[in-house]
């Protein structure tokens, strides 16, 4: 398994080919991912969300909703519809007119009858049908947000996938590399065997993480295409963003935010209102409503009959109907005002989680990129050095190099962190928070 570049294993390969190792850029493995296969176009953040929100079912069905229930004020403070009653009353016959002029009962006519609600009601009642439409349009913004969230993730779950494979194929060609030279010095007796073995292991560990990497990024590819409403088949091209940046709002200017804009408590308010409108309304019916009608009878050569009447029901059932219906009117205002403080505890709690893994994941990724990384390639560079000049041995060489790619995962690892708490900052607070990081 001698590489037909190395004939004879002379040192000058040896050491030509562990300059090159030396040389492999393995941090450049984050900033730049494997090429997107000919003809495909990047994957920009900002243009597949604009898709998302214009096909994505979810939230267009919850646009029809709100629409819809926009339609329902109007409705609710209309009057009722009039009711145009005709007819005739007969003597000495069962048909229209007879005795007509004759007998004072005998008349042909018509009436018209209007339900009137007990004043304030329809108001009361077009006024929570308003706070049902803003409830929808509240609810579409947490919709929207949630879209815009799970696309980000997803987003930025595949960039990851492309960076982590451009780095295990930077690994994969250093172990690759490493294992020529191994088999180079056992062919010389300068090392043992289970050098080689332990490096065709390492190859072999490898390539597990591609494959399952492979399997991430095909995953995080169709869940963006189930959420644009494409074929799952559809390909995606490398996905393009910039360095992020330092998270620049405190998080009492999150909690701030969230309590001004977030969707899930502006619900959980208009929610309140409604429910306090409820109760007025149930009161209100405590009153009873009433009808007035009017009518026109033609008595022949008779004088014309008029007739005005109006109808009140006589709320004898009061206490079995319309009290238990404004007792469960209380008890349900009472509730959303739970749910609302529920919320708002949940809202916090999640906003406070969400800020701490953003600084905690931004301090790791620092430490890594600062500290720990650059530590590693002088380590990893000494430790070849020594194996070079055949003062070191293998099994340092390759735990290096492990660690150095171990480490360089982690870093990325933790960028992902970074940017998903910030999009979970954005759906909880239902405005931007990215600014320079995203």
């Amino acid at each position: 398994m001698i590489d037909a570049a190395c004939p004879g294993g002379s040192p000058t390969v040896i050491e030509e080919t562990m300059s090159s190792c030396c040389a492999v850029p393995l941090l450049a493995a984050l900033c730049f991912a494997v090429p997107a296969a000919q003809g495909e176009e990047p994957a920009r953040l900002s243009e597949l969300i604009a898709t998302a929100l214009a096909r994505n079912p979810e939230l267009l069905a919850a646009q029809k909703r709100f629409e819809a229930a926009r339609q329902k004020p109007s409705q609710m403070r209309a009057l009722p519809d009039p009711v145009l009653s005709a007819g005739y009353t007969s003597n000495g016959g069962p048909l229209p007119g007879q005795g007509l002029g004759r007998d004072a009962t005998s008349n042909i006519g018509v009436m018209v009858s209007q339900e009137l609600p007990y004043p304030g009601k329809l108001n009361l009642r077009g006024a929570i049908a308003v706070k049902e439409a803003d409830a929808e349009l509240q609810q579409y913004r947490a919709v929207e947000w949630s879209l815009r969230s799970r696309v980000s993730e997803a987003f930025h779950r595949l960039h990851h996938a492309w960076a982590s494979l451009a780095l295990l194929a930077q690994a994969q060609e250093l172990t690759t590399r490493m294992l020529r030279i191994s088999e180079v010095r056992y062919s010389q007796g300068k090392t043992p065997q289970q050098d080689i073995f332990r490096t065709q292991t390492e190859l072999a560990m490898l390539e597990t993480r591609i494959v399952e990497m492979e399997t991430d990024k095909n995953t995080s590819e169709a869940e963006i295409n189930y959420l644009l409403n494409r074929n799952p088949a559809t390909p995606i091209g490398e996905p393009v963003m910039s360095e992020a940046a330092p998270l620049r709002l405190s998080v009492e200017d999150l909690l701030r935010q969230a309590d001004d804009l977030s969707p899930e408590l502006r619900k959980a308010q208009k929610a309140i209102e409604r429910g306090e409108l409820a109760v007025n309304l149930a009161r209100k019916d405590l009153h009873p409503d009433y009808t007035v009608a009017a009518g026109f009878f033609n008595q022949g050569g008779m004088a014309p009959m008029y007739q005005v009447r109006v109808d009140i029901p006589l709320r004898i059932h009061q206490e079995q109907r319309e009290r238990p219906a404004l007792s469960a009117e209380v008890s349900r205002l009472s509730e959303v005002k739970r749910d609302y403080e529920a919320t708002t505890q949940s809202v916090q709690f999640r906003v406070r989680e969400a800020y701490l893994a953003a600084q905690s994941a931004w301090k790791i990724a620092q430490l890594y990129r600062d500290t720990i990384l650059p530590q590693n390639d002088l380590t990893v560079e000494s430790a070849m050095n020594s194996y070079k000049a055949g003062a070191g041995d293998f099994a340092p060489v390759m735990a290096n190099l492990t660690a150095k790619i171990d480490a360089e995962e982690r870093l990325h690892e933790e960028e992902l962190k970074y940017v998903l708490a910030l999009t979970k900052l954005e759906e909880l607070t239902g405005a931007p928070v990215f600014g320079d990081a995203k």
